[in-house]
This record gives structure tokens, C-alpha cells and sequence, in this order.
């Protein structure tokens, strides 16, 4: 029982600092009302950000792919699991970013998290290679660049000068400078064209993970390319397709080579099952709404959701960042503030995550908000007016 008292401390010294997760039961489908643990709910912490996850013709594709492909794979891509729909869909993304990567060509992954590991693991996979890491990077590229063989620099959050001087010290091989594009947590955006400019210059890979900004950032919602009109050879770019895609999976866009080399290297790809082919056909509707006139109309209506919170909060003590995106982050500071006030929102009815060390630094604990292209502007509304009293009310 000495291995289960280990463990057992280990828990309540989670509990005696507030860092304690919870996991809860959603009995429908995701969507701002939902009912939750058998209570209805309005949500603002899902990243569905168009609102497509229960779009109906993403959910009729969905149906239509499990009756063509069936339920699964049943191999790896490199055996037998690589459908005509993984095809059909890798092609189409292949399309979307060429005019942002030369000679693109693109690879359907299971999840982003795995999209990250495949793509630093590979590039990084030798010892003479160096990966330079934003500070505020996502866990997953955290983990893929400890899995590389790569060397591994941080630099601080937006520091276009350190980095700069850390590429010119390095006598690296390969440089593989990694970033996310809209960082998870404060909602703002990296400094790609600036960063490109860097890479170019030394001669670096830009790897850049697009996970809350594709289908929402660029005109057509191809992402933080397209938002930026960025064109490069060097640039790898991952986007993730369970977010604003509404479905799940990720792909790597890059070099015709460089994809070359991760179905060759790129464990998180070559050693585990494809994802189920249906998932992909389901995904085929999403790009269609995502790039259509639906899309461009789901995405003015979130920016004005995100204009109208912006307008609406009042907080004094509290501190809204500064984020044009979906991700709308409330510092509140403590940790046990931070679950007292996500508790009297959820008193309330409405759902919004603490978020706590270590996904965030200490001191910084903070509602999440989230908003979705299918919430309203009344909902955005009762949203600021209960936080603008709860501030009151615990000052």
C-alpha cells in the first residue's frame, strides 16, 4: 500500500493548493446550451469556435462517411488504414495552403497533439539539429521538443531580439524556431511575419501551430497564412480540425519534402491507427462551410460577440486581456478566487473554466472565455453582466 499513500500525497497536495481538475459529463451535443451532469448549462469554454461540431451537415457528412467507410481504419496509415478519404482530404488541404507553401502538400494526423510531436520529433530527430521554443508555447510542442534528439533554446514570449541572437549563436545544422499562432491561454497572436523574416534570414524552419486560429484567422479561414499573407518554403504549419473545424484530427501543411520525411520518420504517425476514414469525410463539409459564405458570416459574428464582452465587462480589479480572438482571458490572480468565481458563474448557470498553475504561471489564475459564432448577443450579455457583479460582490 506504500505505492497508493505515494500517490495519495501527491493528490492532496494538489487539493491544498486549489489545483485539483475535475472532469464533467456532457449528456448532449456541444453547442453553447447544453446540459451538463443533467443540468442545462450555457457554455463558454468549448473551442468550437463557428459552432460546427453539431452543424447539421457536418454531422449528416459525418453519418454518410461511417455508412461508405465504416467504423474504423483498422491499421496505420503505412498498412492498410489509409483511406480514400484520408486522400481526398489530405489533397484538399494541400490546395488550401499553396499559396502560402511552396510546393504544399499536407498530412490528415489523428490530433493535434500528435501533429506536434510527428513534426518536432522529425525535423528535430538528429543531435546536431536545435529547436528554439516560444515560452508560451502549448504543452504538445513542450513534449515534442523533449522527445526530439534536437537541442532545445527557449526564448521569451515575443522576443523577436532574443531569438534573433540565439539563432546567430547557434552553430546548428537544423534551427527549427516553433510557435504557437494564437497563444491557448492569453488569446493573442505571435509575431509570424516578423518571426518568418527571422527564419529566413538564418536560415530556420518556421514551424507554426495554428490550433485556435485555422478557420477562424484570414479571410477565407485558412488560418494565420492567410491572415498574414505569409509565403515561404521554410514554413511548416499545423492545423487542428477538432476546434474550429468542429470535427478532430490535425494536419501538417508543408514542403512536398518535408511531408516526404514525416511519413517516413514521424513516429506519431507511422505508429498508430488511422483515424477513423468517416472523420475525414465529415471534415470535407466543415471546409466547405469554413471557406464558403457561411463561414465569412460565422466569423463576423464572432468578432462582434468578442467587440461586444470587450465592451460590456467592466472589471476594476480583475484584468481583461488584450485579445482580438475567441479566447477572451480574465486574470483574477489566486487560484481558490479563481474557482470561487468559475463556482458562482456555474451557480448561475453558466459554465466558464478556471484555469490554474501549471497551465498557467502562478498568480495569474483565470476564467477562460470562449466564444462561439452560434452564442447570441443576449447570451454574450448575461455573460458580462454576472461577472461585473461577482467582482462587485467579492471585492
Amino acid at each position: 500500500m506504500n505505492l497508493i499513500d505515494a500517490v495519495n500525497r501527491k493528490l492532496d497536495t494538489l487539493a491544498a493548493h486549489s489545483l485539483t481538475r475535475r472532469r464533467r459529463v456532457a449528456d448532449s451535443p456541444c453547442a453553447p446550451r447544453q446540459v451538463v451532469d443533467g443540468r442545462p448549462l450555457l457554455a463558454f469554454c468549448s473551442n468550437d469556435y463557428l459552432g460546427l461540431a453539431a452543424h447539421p451537415a457536418v454531422v449528416e457528412a459525418l453519418r454518410e462517411g461511417a455508412a461508405r467507410y465504416g467504423a474504423g481504419s483498422g491499421a496505420s496509415h503505412l498498412v492498410s488504414g489509409h483511406s480514400r478519404a484520408h486522400a481526398l482530404l489530405e489533397a484538399r488541404f494541400g490546395d488550401w495552403m499553396a499559396p502560402y507553401i511552396e510546393q504544399a502538400r499536407a498530412l490528415y494526423l489523428c490530433t493535434g497533439y500528435m501533429a506536434n510531436l510527428a513534426v518536432l520529433t522529425a525535423l528535430g530527430a538528429d543531435a546536431d539539429a536545435m529547436i528554439f521554443s516560444e515560452a508560451l508555447n502549448h504543452a504538445s510542442l513542450i513534449d515534442g521538443a523533449r522527445l526530439a534528439r534536437a537541442g532545445v533554446s527557449i526564448y521569451p514570449h515575443g522576443d523577436l531580439d532574443a531569438l534573433d541572437a540565439q539563432l546567430a549563436a547557434s552553430s546548428a545544422a537544423t534551427r527549427i524556431v516553433v510557435t504557437d499562432s494564437v497563444f491557448s491561454m492569453d488569446g493573442n497572436l505571435a509575431p509570424l511575419p516578423a518571426l518568418l523574416a527571422l527564419c529566413e534570414r538564418h536560415g530556420a524552419w518556421l514551424v507554426v501551430d495554428d490550433a485556435h486560429g485555422f478557420g477562424v484567422l484570414g479571410a477565407t479561414g485558412r488560418g494565420a497564412l492567410e491572415h498574414f499573407g505569409l509565403h515561404s518554403p521554410q514554413l511548416v504549419y499545423i492545423g487542428t480540425l477538432g476546434k474550429a473545424a468542429g470535427v478532430g484530427g490535425a494536419f501538417v501543411a508543408a514542403h512536398a519534402s518535408v511531408i516526404g520525411l514525416l511519413v517516413q520518420r514521424a513516429r506519431p504517425y507511422i505508429y498508430t491507427t488511422a483515424a477513423p476514414p468517416a472523420l475525414a469525410h465529415a471534415l470535407q463539409a466543415s471546409l466547405d462551410i469554413i471557406g464558403g459564405a457561411e463561414g465569412a458570416q460565422r466569423r463576423a459574428h464572432l468578432a462582434a460577440l468578442v467587440a461586444h464582452l470587450q465592451d460590456a465587462l467592466r472589471p476594476r480589479r480583475w484584468r481583461l486581456l488584450a485579445s482580438g480572438t475567441a479566447i477572451q482571458p480574465l486574470i483574477i490572480g489566486g487560484n481558490d478566487d479563481a474557482l470561487r468565481v468559475a463556482a458562482g458563474l456555474y451557480e448561475q448557470g453558466l459554465w466558464v473554466p478556471a484555469i490554474r498553475p501549471p497551465t498557467v504561471a502562478a498568480g495569474t489564475a483565470r476564467l477562460r472565455v470562449t466564444l462561439c459564432a452560434a452564442h447570441t448577443h443576449d447570451e454574450v450579455a448575461q455573460l458580462a453582466r454576472a461577472l461585473n457583479e461577482l467582482e462587485r460582490a467579492t471585492a
